[in-house]
This record gives C-alpha cells, sequence and structure tokens, in this order.
C-alpha cells in the first residue's frame, strides 16, 4: 500500500531480539530492540517530531505557515525538517558544534536552517554537556521570539511521550508477544521513557523501568556531576528539568561510560549487524547489566534509537 508522504511510515518500526548477544555474555534473559533507526530519519525522534506538530496544529498553538524552532542535537531537528517540510513550516534547528557534522549535514539536506552554536569554554567536541545544551537553549529562545516562531521544545511539550505511550509502547508489547518484564532507557529529553512506560503500563501495571544516565553526570541518580562530558551524544545532559522522571515508572537507575557504550554499540554492528549509534549501546550496555543482576531471566525493551551513519565523524568507528 502507497502512502500520500514520508510522515505516514514514521513509526511501526521492526524489533529484534538480540539472542546473540546475550548468548555470548552467558546471561539468561533476553533483550528485544526496537530499531528505530529504521524510522525516515534514521531516529526514534521522528515520532515526537511527529507527535509535537501534530498536536501543535490540533489545539492551534501552530498555524499554517510559522516557523518552527527547537534545539536539537541532531536527531529530533532531522525528524522536524521532514514532518515541517511535508506540512509546509519553516524550520530551525539550533545545535551545538560539539554534535557530529553528519546531522547538521542531513538536516540542512533536508530543507532546515541550521544555527550551530559555539560550545562553552573548555567544550570538546563530541561530548556535548549540559552547560553547551545551556548556550544552544539561549539562541533558540533567541529566535523564537525574533521570529514569532512555535518552539517545538522537546523537553517540555508532551506531545514528545504522548508519541511513544501511542505508539512505542504498543509496538514494544505486541512485538513480544506480551512478555516483557522490563523496559531501559538512555535519558535525552526523557520523553522515550516517560511515555513507553505510560504506554507499557496500560498492558502490565507491574513492568519496572530503569533510567540510564552517563557514569559522572548521574544527577537523576542523585549523584554529583564529577564528568560532564561525555561520548553519548543526545542525552545525559545532567538538567534538573529532568527530575521528575525520578517519579515517573522508574524502578533503578543505572550508569554506563562512553567505552561501555562505545564497545556494546560496535557488538550490535558485528554481532547482530545492527548499525546503530552510542545511545543504542548504552541502552544495551544497561540491559546487559540488568541481565547479570536484577532482571536475570526477565525481558527487557530497548530502543535502538539512531543510526550509526550519524556517527562516522567520531571516534565511535575507529
Amino acid at each position: 500500500m502507497g502512502h500520500s508522504s514520508i510522515v505516514d511510515v514514521i513509526g511501526g518500526t521492526p524489533s529484534v531480539w538480540l539472542d546473540r548477544v546475550v548468548a555470548a555474555r552467558g546471561l539468561q534473559g533476553r533483550i528485544l530492540a526496537k530499531l528505530d533507526y529504521l524510522n525516515p530519519g534514521f531516529s526514534k525522534k521522528d515520532r515526537a517530531a511527529k507527535g509535537i506538530i501534530e498536536a501543535a496544529e490540533a489545539d492551534g498553538s501552530l498555524v499554517p505557515g510559522q516557523t518552527v524552532v527547537e534545539l536539537t542535537s541532531g536527531n529530533m531537528g532531522t525528524g522536524l525538517a521532514i514532518v515541517c517540510g511535508i506540512k509546509g513550516y519553516p524550520f530551525v534547528a539550533v545545535m551545538s558544534r560539539g554534535n557530529s557534522e553528519e546531522r547538521a549535514r542531513m538536516m540542512a539536506a533536508l530543507g532546515a536552517e541550521v544555527v550551530l552554536v559555539d560550545q562553552a569554554p573548555g567544550g570538546i567536541s563530541g561530548e556535548v554537556s549540559g552547560a553547551d545544551l545551556a548556550l544552544v537553549e539561549e539562541e533558540a529562545a533567541r529566535i523564537t521570539a525574533r521570529r514569532g516562531a512555535f518552539r517545538a521544545d522537546q523537553f517540555h511539550h508532551p506531545g514528545n511521550a504522548q508519541a511513544h505511550a501511542a505508539t512505542t509502547a504498543p509496538e514494544l508489547w505486541t512485538d513480544s508477544d506480551h512478555t516483557l518484564t522490563a523496559f531501559v532507557d538512555f535519558v535525552g529529553s526523557g520523553g522515550t521513557f516517560a511515555g513507553t512506560m505510560q504506554g507499557l503500563r496500560q498492558f502490565k501495571a507491574d513492568l519496572r523501568g530503569y533510567l540510564v544516565e552517563p557514569e559522572g553526570a548521574a544527577t537523576l541518580a542523585g549523584h554529583e556531576v564529577t564528568q560532564a562530558g561525555h561520548p553519548i551524544q543526545g542525552g545525559g545532559y545532567a538538567m534538573p528539568d529532568l527530575t521528575f522522571l525520578r517519579g515517573v515508572c522508574a524502578e533503578g537507575f543505572l550508569t554506563v561510560t562512553g567505552e561501555d557504550a562505545r564497545k556494546t554499540t560496535r557488538a550490535l554492528a558485528q554481532e547482530e549487524g545492527i548499525f546503530a549509534g552510542f545511545s543504542a549501546g548504552a541502552n544495551v550496555a544497561a540491559a546487559l547489566k540488568l541481565l547479570e543482576g536484577p532482571e536475570a531471566g526477565g525481558v527487557i525493551g530497548v530502543v535502538i534509537c539512531d543510526s550509526g551513519l550519524k556517527y562516522l565523524s567520531t571516534d565511535l568507528w575507529n
């Protein structure tokens, strides 16, 4: 069946059991990976982009022809570039120079105006901190005010989490043959975790949720920030705005190092043929830790957040 636009094929991505990765480490249990890097923009953020724009259209906060502005690590911006382009909204993506250059190029190719913001003093390319993101937020707010734009605001707009509650959760539940016992997610905006857990709890009230943060920046777990910079782009910003997640269906907190994420991302490629990005590696690394401990023998859902193609200029594949 043909679709009227690319927006109509966002979501509905396949899921794959990571039985090879689990067996190779001698663990009991299963991990089900939802391959959201197969979305049109090569990431899970396509769902949130569609959810936010369609919710804003429905409530009238976005009017025909209005400019849309959003801060992004690249994935939300790509999703918004696609959705806004199809629906006729000019889109401005505001991103830190610390993110990989592939992301800026892809957004521009899709018709977005891309504004790059210098990192905070001492910032390292490839390692975007909360301080870097704060500078991006300042610039996004200035552009929004100057242009009378609609701010997509993925960190606060309910359309983000609602998209995952309505699509990611039921897809994972169905694809697992109703066997999931837990869900684990590396925190970016928090929308994937909050929405997916809300949706999964409709199917299984005692399904457990675990939040993943970078080692050294685990503020949700109540720890001091000792290392704000890390290579896991798209999350781990140690932002106080996300503390609401502590009470959103979270049974536990896990940390992963950049090296954990890097090694697991490479293992996904070599052992499962899944060419993913850093945050997908962080998710699977955390799921493997859970199978070693509190979820031994369980069935854990994860999202493969984006494509490894977005990291060819980083050290992920060196």
